[in-house]
């Protein structure tokens, strides 16, 4: 099977240097229009998609990212693989600012988003013990370290759901008794519809902050995300420049079954599911629907 390695950047991130052949491109989606237009063409040999989370010039907040058209979009390109790549603020005085966290696992604290491509009509349940794919993650963890940026291996990503930043007890919550390592406000329910999708996923998260829990640090602000974002961007594309030549151009299945997330998932008996509903499943879900 032919990979195609899609990258939603976050903020700070709009843009993948050197693709040949790129060109904006406009994805229809059943689920809505994406945040943007979708830059296609090939790195390495290898074909490639860039979707701009909030769009350029960051109009989406992160609860109106129309994060299920965006998934939508990518795995009607052809996209095997996705990359997310976003801020995060830390409650680990070891993961410091600049520093990049390659996610294994979240705590969802969103509520004011639409979590699935599945519901009344047809029903499923994939699993998320697992919510990132290891394969993937492993691949982004050898192309951060070859940048000489400080990567920590795995990590635990509470999402919130903004957009004002977390008060103090929220933040001592967090980090003292759920055992969170960084927070986010966007990638979920990002990583649960991937998974939905059949699509291998994985999330670096570039760390700009201690959020406010720290007593030496000021807490932080938008101005503060921005300069650090700006001093990473750079290790952000050398880091998904490498990505090609490790992942290869051919996808293999994946060891983790990602890729097949449905095979088991759907409840809704065949005579009971609504059409309507299953023709806007074609992409995401066509395989096992037919």
């Amino acid at each position: 099977m032919q990979r195609m390695i899609g990258v939603i950047g976050g903020s700070g991130l709009y843009e993948i240097a050197g693709l040949e052949d790129a060109r904006w491109q406009t994805v229809p989606s059943p689920w809505g229009t994406p945040s943007d237009q979708i830059l296609t063409g090939r790195l390495s040999g290898v074909p490639m998609a860039f979707l701009p989370r909030h769009g350029r010039g960051h109009v989406h907040s992160p609860t109106t990212v129309p994060y299920r058209a965006n998934i939508d979009a990518l795995k009607r390109l052809g996209v095997t693989d996705v990359i997310s790549v976003s801020a995060c603020g830390s409650f680990r005085e070891a993961m410091a600012p600049g520093d990049f966290v390659i996610v294994d696992q979240f705590i969802d604290r969103t509520f004011a988003r639409e979590k699935s491509f599945f519901g009344e009509g047809c029903v499923a349940h994939v699993s998320l013990a697992h919510p990132t794919c290891k394969t993937l993650s492993a691949a982004c963890l050898t192309a951060a370290h070859s940048t000489g940026i400080t990567v920590h291996p795995r990590g635990t990503y509470l999402a919130m759901e903004g957009p004002q930043f977390s008060t103090l007890a929220e933040s001592r919550l967090y980090r003292e008794h759920w055992g969170a390592d960084v927070i986010g406000v966007t990638n979920m329910p990002e990583a649960k519809l991937a998974r939905e999708a059949e699509l291998c996923y994985a999330s670096v998260a570039m760390v700009t902050d201690f959020d406010c829990w720290h007593p030496d640090h000021e807490h932080v602000d938008v101005a503060q995300v921005i300069a650090t974002l700006t001093a990473n961007a750079g290790h952000a594309r050398a880091m998904i420049a490498m990505l090609p030549g490790l992942l290869g151009q051919s996808h293999a299945p994946c060891p983790q079954g990602c890729d097949h997330a449905l095979e088991n998932a759907i409840m809704t008996a065949p005579s009971y599911r609504d059409p309507a509903l299953i023709a806007r499943l074609d992409a995401v879900a066509g395989r096992v629907l037919g």
